[in-house]
């Protein structure tokens, strides 16, 4: 049994130490995530792979409960939080951009055209894959692992238990869908 799957049952059964433990032994493959998440810098100019990683294991503490007791099922939720930060943070900065407080002014379409849709595009795959979610919650759940979390195909038919063609089928059938519902 690898160090991972031991702090994992530990964290599982109320172990403070092991979840502390776990986020030193489960950084680097969370950073690789977080990485992969953010890589290109056009959907966030401003969250960097350590404070991502940080804010999910934040909110991963907070959280009070492991759900799954094995790897794959760590990086599935690991991939939930990631989806939970960033589009927090996507929002953040859509209210940011209207200003509170702060005189608005009406910008020509030449300007507004110009500024970067990143948070826009992450909310609205967001608010999508919330419909998906409602109508095939495991085409959901192989679009947050595959997308937020960037898990092979074998990794999450180990999670779901299904078999590596379904996971292609699902995320085949899931891109569709989203596509169409993002037109």
């Amino acid at each position: 049994m690898s160090e991972l799957t031991t702090l994992l049952l530990r964290a599982h059964s109320g172990d403070e130490a092991a979840r502390q433990q776990l986020f030193v032994a489960a950084y680097e493959d969370l950073r690789v995530q977080a990485r992969a998440r953010l890589r290109g810098g056009t959907r966030n100019t401003l969250l960097d792979t350590t404070a991502l990683v940080h804010e999910s294991f934040v909110r991963f503490i907070h959280a009070g409960k492991l759900n799954g007791a094995d790897r794959g099922h760590f990086f599935a939720y690991a991939a939930s939080v990631m989806r939970s930060v960033i589009v927090d943070f996507a929002r953040q900065r859509q209210a940011e951009r209207r200003g509170g407080d702060v005189e608005h002014v009406t910008l020509t379409t030449e300007l507004g055209e110009s500024l970067p849709a990143g948070e826009n595009e992450i909310v609205d795959v967001h608010e999508a894959l919330e419909r998906l979610e409602q109508g095939d919650p495991r085409l959901a759940k192989v679009v947050e692992m595959r997308y937020f979390a960037g898990m092979s195909e074998a990794e999450i038919a180990g999670v779901l238990g299904v078999t590596e063609r379904t996971v292609r089928r699902d995320w085949q059938r899931a891109r569709l869908l989203l596509a169409a519902t993002l037109e």
